[in-house]
């Protein structure tokens, strides 16, 4: 298998401070969050505003990179399944996917609703959703 590297481009900023406070879901009481990018992406931010729907591409550098099978939502009443057919953070590469709805803008940090990702958790990236988006090109 071939082998990259990934670079943080900044920071989630959260009053999530471990994995059993948090959601596994943002609409199961996720709070908003900072995102707090490096100044060397800043340029990178123009013409993200609030109000914008964004999906937010981060590193679950606490979960683990071991495991391929897992009981859905921990429940271990459930049958296990393989990992790509979950939401599990818990996989070979753990990156997670959340959509996320910009409320606010203060230089290099953008706030969010809603972000279930626990605080200091590395931002990979950051994308516009594409579904409001079709219309411009």
């Amino acid at each position: 298998m071939k082998r990259f590297t990934l670079e943080a481009i900044g920071i989630v900023s959260s009053s999530l401070r471990d994995l059993d406070q948090a959601p596994r879901q943002p609409d199961e009481g996720a709070p908003e969050a900072w995102l707090v990018f490096d100044r060397s992406v800043l340029a990178g931010l123009q013409n993200v505003q609030p109000g914008d729907e964004l999906v937010v591409i981060t590193w679950l550098d606490r979960a683990r990179r071991d495991v391929l099978m897992v009981h859905p939502r921990g429940d271990t009443t459930r049958a296990q399944e393989g990992v790509f057919s979950t939401r599990s953070p818990h996989r070979p590469n753990p990156l997670g996917l959340h959509h996320v709805q910009v409320t606010a803008i203060d230089d290099c940090r953008v706030q969010v609703g809603s972000l279930e990702a626990i605080d200091g958790t590395p931002i990979v990236d950051l994308k516009p959703v594409l579904a409001s988006e079709i219309d411009r090109r």
